[in-house]
């Protein structure tokens, strides 16, 4: 194993083993499983739509594109790609908490789609009044722990977290200015199309 590598399993280590409280294990496994804390994007979803009503609609298409996007890069290129074991199958000492399928690594996927979603929210709301500004910090806030959990729970390396959500950050960046970039120049098309007629 590289320096690297001996560095991102020993803060691994760290956290999987000592970090560690039985009263954090319901909430890592809840934060994790994303069966159990679907409705937490639920509730996100009607807030953007209450927040924005029809350019809500936007916000949530933007996420989905961006939510698609990272987890291409994550478990479509990235995973097939590296091939990185699982510290629950590769390390000797690891408290796994949920049920893992022997599938790879690097880049986690879960870090990566959360993180993508927390930054469109982040993008959209973050300058907005005193209720979305707090709805934007609980979200980048989640994103986090979602990624701190799958640590915690034994499924990955930090190194993987940390390169998910810089996918999902990028992600988000990159559809927001694609979309933005798109509606620019269909409002002039448009508004050019008014003038010559």
């Amino acid at each position: 194993m590289s320096l690297a590598g001996e560095i991102d399993a020993g803060i691994f280590r760290w956290i999987n083993l000592f970090l560690v409280h039985p009263a954090l294990d319901d909430l890592m496994v809840f934060l994790t499983t994303f069966k159990l804390s679907a409705h937490i994007f639920l509730l996100a979803a009607l807030f953007i739509l209450v927040r924005r009503q029809r350019g809500g609609i936007a916000v949530l298409l933007i996420a989905l594109l961006s939510v698609g996007l990272s987890d291409y890069t994550a478990s479509g290129i990235l995973k097939p790609l590296v091939q990185r074991i699982r510290p629950c199958f590769a390390l000797d000492t690891c408290r796994l908490l949920v049920n893992q399928s022997h599938s790879f690594s690097f880049a986690s996927s879960h870090a990566a789609n959360s993180a993508a979603v927390a930054s469109v929210i982040w993008i959209f709301f973050h300058r907005g009044e005193f209720v979305e500004k707090l709805f934007a910090i609980v979200m980048i806030l989640y994103a986090v722990l979602v990624g701190y959990s799958r640590v915690y729970v034994g499924v990955h390396y930090p190194g993987d977290v940390f390169a998910g959500m810089l996918i999902g950050c990028m992600s988000a960046a990159l559809i927001y200015l694609i979309s933005a970039w798109l509606f620019k120049n269909a409002v002039q098309f448009s508004m050019l199309k008014r003038g010559a007629d």
